[in-house]
C-alpha cells in the first residue's frame, strides 16, 4: 500500500474518519458518506428534514449566504438568540416545509466538501442513528462516517466525543460490513455510554458550552437517540431532504 493511501482505509467497507482532512481522505473512494455533526448541524437538519423541510448546508454566514438563501427561497438562520438560528429547539418551530439555509463552518463545510466527491451524502445524529443505519443496510456500498467535530478559537479541529458516539451508534447498526479499526472504537465508545447518552452529552465539553450558553434544551433534543426515523439525503440541488422524497435524485446509486 503506498504511503498516499494508507490513511484511506480501504480495505474495509466501512470507515471512520474526523473533519476536513477526514472528508478528503475517505469520500472520494466512499459510496456513502454519512456526515456526524450532533451539536448541532446534523441534528437541525434531521429536526427540520423531519418536518417536511430542505436544508441547504453554507460554509459561512455572510453576504453570499444571504444571496444564496434569496436565490433557494429560503430563510438563513443566523446565531442562537436570533429568530431562525443553529438551534434544534429553535427549528422545531418554525413552519414545517420551510427551506433554510443553514451556515456552520463544521457540518455544512464538510458536507459542501463530500459533495465535490460524488457520494451520496447522509446526514446523521444520535436522534436518526438507527434510521440512518438502516438505509445504508438496504443500499450498500462502502460507507465511510465523518466526525465533523468543532473547532478551537485558532481554528484547529476539536474532536467532540458527541460526534464519535452518534458515528459508533450508525457502525454499530450494520450489517455485513468490514469495520476499519477508526470505527471498531467508535463502536466502542458508543456502547460504553449508551446508558447515559444524555448524561454523557450533558457533561462533555461541547454540552456544557451551550448549556452556559442558555441553551441546555438543544443538548437534550440531540441526545434523544433513536427518536427520529428521517434519513436527510443531500439532492443535487445542494439541500438536504427526507429520503422519501431525494431517492431520485442521489447521483448514480439508486436504481
Amino acid at each position: 500500500m503506498s504511503e498516499a493511501s494508507i490513511f484511506k482505509q480501504l480495505d474495509y467497507t466501512a470507515r471512520f474518519e474526523w473533519g476536513y482532512e477526514g472528508v478528503e481522505q475517505l469520500a472520494p473512494q466512499s459510496d456513502i458518506v454519512v456526515m456526524i455533526d450532533v451539536l448541532s448541524f446534523c441534528t437541525c437538519v434531521d429536526v427540520v428534514c423531519g418536518r417536511g423541510g430542505i436544508v441547504y448546508p453554507y460554509r459561512m454566514r455572510d453576504e453570499t449566504a444571504a444571496l444564496y438563501a434569496r436565490e433557494k427561497g429560503a430563510l438563513l438562520a443566523g446565531k442562537r438568540g436570533e429568530p431562525v438560528s443553529l438551534s434544534p429547539a429553535c427549528l422545531a418551530t418554525i413552519p414545517a416545509g420551510s427551506k433554510l439555509v443553514l451556515p456552520s463552518p463544521n457540518g455544512s463545510t464538510c458536507t459542501v466538501l463530500a459533495q465535490q466527491s460524488g457520494a451520496v451524502v447522509v446526514a446523521g445524529c444520535l436522534r436518526n442513528a438507527a434510521a440512518v443505519a438502516r438505509f445504508i443496510n438496504v443500499h450498500k456500498g462502502t460507507v465511510s462516517v465523518i466526525a465533523c467535530g468543532e473547532r478551537w478559537p485558532n481554528g484547529a479541529l476539536r474532536p467532540a466525543i458527541e460526534d464519535m458516539l452518534a458515528a459508533g451508534a450508525i457502525l454499530d447498526g450494520l450489517s455485513g460490513y468490514q469495520l476499519s479499526c477508526e470505527a471498531q472504537m467508535a463502536v466502542a465508545a458508543f456502547r460504553a455510554a449508551n446508558e447515559q447518552l444524555a448524561a454523557v452529552l450533558a457533561e462533555s465539553g461541547s454540552g456544557r458550552e451551550l448549556a452556559a450558553k442558555g441553551y441546555p434544551q438543544d443538548v437534550q433534543i440531540a441526545a434523544e437517540w433513536n427518536r427520529s426515523q428521517t434519513v436527510p439525503l443531500l439532492g443535487k440541488d445542494g439541500g438536504y431532504v427526507a429520503a422519501s422524497s431525494a431517492l431520485g435524485s442521489a447521483p448514480g446509486f439508486f436504481a
